[in-house]
């Protein structure tokens, strides 16, 4: 049987409703909103709307395309600095720094302004990637809702009044509350500090806890700490909910290593076998080879049914059949690779980390997956030292609280206990950049820099330093909260003269500094690879705490977070909020993720019902659910995801944030923190016992999966996805190939087909033919790409209201495909942009020729010819074309205008300060204008004039478009393919059988190449079922 892909429950029953959808090409409605509740007719509006609504009814295009440009005259320095070269970027090496997470990047500056991050090449730990929260923390350095300025008790001061005002507090028992810090300077200041006053203490305490595996490391190896993992070791990679690809601890560096054991070489086809069980979906969970479900409370008993079977002993204590049958695949895989094999695990329980700790012990990880001699610094917080704290507090036993990077107000399980502890603390100071929920409770906020305003270093891994150093003079009256430590411990030093002493013998005086800030890394004094030696005295407890573990209730709950939002850093950012989650494709919203069977049982929706399948999906309203926990209730609206437990669900941490964080973090979604318990010392984000009810009510979710679909031949998608087996790879390595072979056969073939002429002229294209091939398998959806691709090109924040009608405007979009069973489906992601086809349709139909092909094979947009009758849209297959509805980012007055509610995300975009992260290279586009991916042209443009001031030909490392630049696992390549020796001819050259183009049939000739999915599990069908397929195909 043919596999079958879908995006949605309704494309998966093809019924009337879905079928209709599909095929009606603009749906949306006009934006906007005067009274839903009756129609325009009914509605009593004044003149001027009834003027406005009817004029861009019946010529909104084209009026908007033809009004006059405002006049904007440039202002010239009066004294021209002397690193600033109008029009010319500078990059500056400095690290993201942000609760824990370390990445060492490069800051482009245009003209004085940030305006873009990339990955720096150099560090030996993220080796140039970045994520969705990296590439997006240019645009918080703009943020207005950053606070501008000191205060004392809300009201404003100078940092001169905060010396005093804690000079004159200050004392007794001093505490210092931070995040984990990774900053080995940091540290020496904080130890200073603590000197100074006697009795002192520092505190570290993470939102999302690592405790269990800090404590678990200390029972079985001596060490309070994280050891380095290498999947790219790995030959066979288990995961016990551990969502390292997406979330957990390093999922930069871990995506880069996890997509070198996915590349594939066709001469000798090899990859690395990865088993996940988890309980709630999630993005790990999607592109393991094979994955498996279980409740959170079976978790332990898993770890311990592991290891029993990796020591030949058999699995024991579950009942399920197929999670039993996962656990002896994974024994045998992890024993069939011994010295090359891993397992982690997420939870926050120390006895399944002791027993994962024995299983690797077992297998041989140590020495070669997992690094003892190079410590991971990014997660250092450990729960029972933080709860004492608030006991302590509110025992009245604290006099100075100093808080950096922590907001246990919002993040902490039991909130109400810090904050009541807090109001008994006599001096009480934040360090925030926003009145978060914890500053805004504090005496004094004395402001951190952005750290794009900052100077620093880090040291993410034993041995391993980065720097940071400053891109842009501190925009408001802050002051680093290094800084301010050094004052109040009575060091006359600024912070940058401690950093360079600090570091001046280490590196060898100023040439040494000049280089660490060049480079932005440096590797220092690294032990040796050796494996730790394992104490197994405490693995006996921990499988008899598993065995005898608490049975969940009815129902049970996992706590997660999303790759955008985070735990809630992401939360005030647009373009994190308008990021489709890559497992759910949601935005601007948290909800409770149900699976297809709990559904129905709940909500009595049967997705396998075509007509309640569309109620579901095509209706943006969903219902709402009350979900009890702890004594505590949070109601938020359900969306149905298959891979999640029959009775599990997940709710997402991070949202339902202060309002004073700004436009887009307000009234967005509810806080899941207070869900959370604890248990043995530790914070449990696993919930045994929850109870769900239905309140009748629904609330609207901005969803995006079904936006811009496409018909296709029999809802099975397999002219857009192509996907095998390992072993069907081997043994048939030509089967994608006579895939499409048969699927062009009316037209001759795939070989006439590639070589049939068109009516249009073939043109020759000798110097330069932009091409982009997608790898499958090492893209992993974590979104970075869509991230950079909305800084790099100006792309809109739209808000929620214009999501829900189908107006985003990201010019890449990464779909989600569905294989297999309903309930535990397999999961490909692929990333979809402007095809660049040489055949384009969409050229065609433009009545203006505002779309045309460039001599160098690009698909081309002229904004200020576009007129906006979207028949380029219409006719386009992949659906990549945006429409701007409004004048987003603009000055326009549209928005203000609507009728009804005003979109405040949108206003907060046409700030002044905010737009300082526009790239000037590139056109902000107008109300009425198509715009779509043109492969970063500005790019193209400013290599081809450096490689002509050179005098020398353009080479492929002179290029990269942002989207191929910010994936952490190179599955993007892009470059010129008339060139025989480029990266794009070398990739489509050597997996000739892995190749296919998206609609191929329709010959439009796309200049995107995708290479299929391979998944390492058994033969998707067997040898005669194959010969038997080959067959049919062929006949």
């Amino acid at each position: 049987m043919e596999k079958k892909y879908w995006q949605s429950f309704g494309e998966l029953n093809q019924s009337e409703a879905y079928n209709k959808e599909v095929k009606d090409e603009f749906k949306e409605e006009l934006p906007f909103v005067a009274d839903e509740s009756k129609s325009f007719m009914e509605t009593a509006a004044p003149r001027r709307d009834f003027l406005k609504y009817l004029g861009f009814s019946t010529a909104a295009a084209a009026v908007a395309a033809s009004c006059e440009m405002p006049v904007k005259k440039a202002i010239p320095f009066a004294n021209k600095p002397e690193d600033i070269v109008p029009g010319i970027s500078n990059y500056y090496a400095t690290t993201y720094v942000q609760d824990g997470d370390v990445v060492s990047v490069l800051a482009k500056v245009r003209d004085g302004r940030p305006i873009k991050i990339e990955g720096n090449d150099l560090s030996p730990i993220t080796k140039g990637g970045t994520s969705a929260r990296v590439q997006a923390s240019v645009l918080d350095l703009y943020d207005t809702a950053r606070l501008r300025f000191p205060t004392i008790d809300g009201k404003e001061v100078t940092f001169e009044a905060v010396d005093k005002a804690v000079a004159a507090g200050i004392g007794g028992n001093v505490v210092i509350l931070t995040s984990t810090l990774t900053s080995p300077s940091t540290k020496a200041v904080v130890a200073e500090f603590l000197a100074k006053y006697p009795g002192s203490r520092h505190v570290t305490y993470d939102a999302v806890s690592y405790s269990a595996m800090l404590l678990a490391n200390e029972a079985t190896y001596g060490v309070r700490g994280i050891p380095s993992y290498h999947f790219e070791n790995a030959k066979a990679i288990v995961s016990l909910g551990a969502d390292f690809l997406g979330t957990w601890l390093s999922p930069v560096e871990f995506a880069k290593q996890y997509a070198a054991g996915k590349k594939i070489d066709e001469k000798n086809p090899s990859m690395s076998k990865h088993i996940h069980f988890e309980s709630v979906a999630s993005l790990t969970g999607s592109n393991a080879d094979e994955k498996y479900l279980h409740r959170p409370s079976e978790t332990a008993a898993v770890a311990a049914a592991l290891l029993s079977a990796v020591n030949g002993q058999g699995v024991s204590g579950i009942s399920d059949a197929k999670l039993k049958a996962g656990i002896e695949k994974a024994a045998k895989a992890l024993n069939e690779n011994k010295g090359a094999a891993l397992v982690v695990a997420g939870s926050n329980d120390v006895n399944v980390q002791i027993i994962v700790n024995a299983i690797n012990n077992a297998v041989g990880a140590g020495g070669s997956t997992i690094n003892w001699g190079v410590l991971d610094n990014q997660r250092a917080g450990v729960d029972a030292d933080f709860a004492k704290l608030v006991d302590d507090m509110n025992a009245g036993a604290v006099n100075t609280l100093l808080i950096y990077g922590a907001n246990p107000a919002y993040t902490w399980y039991d909130a109400d206990k810090f904050k009541a502890g807090l109001k008994k603390v006599k001096t009480s100071v934040s360090f925030a950049t926003k009145v978060d929920e914890t500053a805004e409770l504090c005496k004094i906020v004395a402001p951190d820099h952005h750290y794009l305003e900052s100077w620093g270093d880090a040291e993410a891994k034993t041995g391993h330093f980065s720097f940071i150093q400053p891109t842009i003079y501190p925009l408001f009256k802050t002051r680093q909260w290094q800084d301010s430590l050094l004052k109040w411990s009575g060091n006359t030093n600024d912070y940058l003269a401690y950093l360079k002493n600090f570091w001046s013998a280490k590196l060898g005086g100023q040439t040494g500094w000049d280089k660490a800030l060049q480079d932005g890394v440096i590797s220092l004094g690294e032990s040796a690879t050796k494996p730790g030696t394992f104490n197994g005295a405490a693995v006996g407890a921990a499988v008899a705490a598993a065995a005898s573990g608490k049975k969940g209730g009815k129902y049970e709950l996992v706590l997660y977070e999303k790759v955008g939002i985070g735990a809630g850093q992401g939360a005030a950012n647009p373009w994190l909020q308008e990021l489709p989650d890559p497992v759910t494709r949601a935005t601007w919203d948290n909800y409770v993720i149900v699976s297809p069977a709990l559904a129905r049982t709940i909500l009595d929706i049967d997705l396998n019902n075509g007509g309640q399948a569309d109620a579901y999906e095509v209706n943006p309203p969903k219902k709402v659910v009350k979900v009890t926990a702890n004594g505590k209730e949070i109601s938020l609206p359900v969306l149905i995801i298959p891979g999640t437990h029959p009775d599990t669900i997940g709710i997402a941490v991070g949202y339902g944030r202060s309002n004073n964080l700004g436009k887009a973090a307000e009234g967005v979604g509810k806080n899941a923190f207070p869900l959370a318990t604890l248990s043995n010392g530790v914070v449990s984000f696993n919930n045994s016992s929850v109870e769900i009810a239905v309140t009748g009510e629904k609330y609207p979710v901005a969803l995006t999966q079904t936006h811009n679909r496409y018909d296709t031949t029999q809802g099975n998608r397999t002219e857009v996805m192509k996907e095998l087996t390992l072993a069907d790879y081997k043994k048939h390595p030509t089967e994608i190939r006579d895939e499409r072979d048969h699927e062009l056969k009316p037209w001759g073939g795939l070989e006439k087909f590639e070589s049939q002429g068109t009516i249009y002229p073939v043109y020759d294209r000798p110097g330069i033919k932009w091409g982009m091939s997608v790898d499958l398998n090492t893209c992993t959806g974590c979104g970075a790409c869509v991230v950079a691709c909305n800084a790099e090109n100006n792309v809109s924040v739209v808000g929620k209201p214009e999501v829900l009608r189908g107006h985003e405007m990201h010019w890449l979009r990464i779909d989600r495909y569905y294989s297999g069973d309903m309930d535990n489906p397999n999961v490909v992601f692929q990333p979809l942009m402007c095809q660049h086809c040489d055949n384009a349709p969409c050229e065609n139909v433009c009545p203006v020729a505002a779309t045309n092909h460039s001599s160098e094979g690009i698909n081309q947009m002229t904004y200020n010819r576009c007129i906006g009758t979207r028949y380029c849209a219409n006719n386009c297959p992949y659906k990549v074309r945006r429409f701007n509805w409004a004048d987003y980012t603009g000055s326009d007055s549209f928005p203000n205008n609507q009728v009804g509610e005003v979109n405040d995300v949108v206003l907060n975009m046409n700030d002044d300060l905010t737009r300082m992260v526009l790239n000037p290279d590139v056109t902000v586009r107008s109300r009425g204008v198509i715009e779509k991916c043109s492969f970063c042209v500005q790019r193209l443009q400013e290599s081809k004039l450096k490689a002509k001031k050179d005098s020398r030909p353009l080479v492929d490392s002179d290029i990269k478009v942002a989207c191929q630049q910010a994936c952490p696992t190179n599955a993007i390549t892009f470059g010129n393919a008339n060139d025989k020796h480029s990266a794009i001819t070398m990739v489509r050259t050597e997996n000739p059988n892995r190749q296919f183009y998206v609609l191929e049939q329709l010959h439009v000739l796309p200049g995107v190449t995708y290479l299929a999915k391979v998944r390492n599990t058994e033969s998707a069908h067997g040898e005669e079922k194959h010969e038997a397929k080959k067959e049919a195909e062929h006949a």
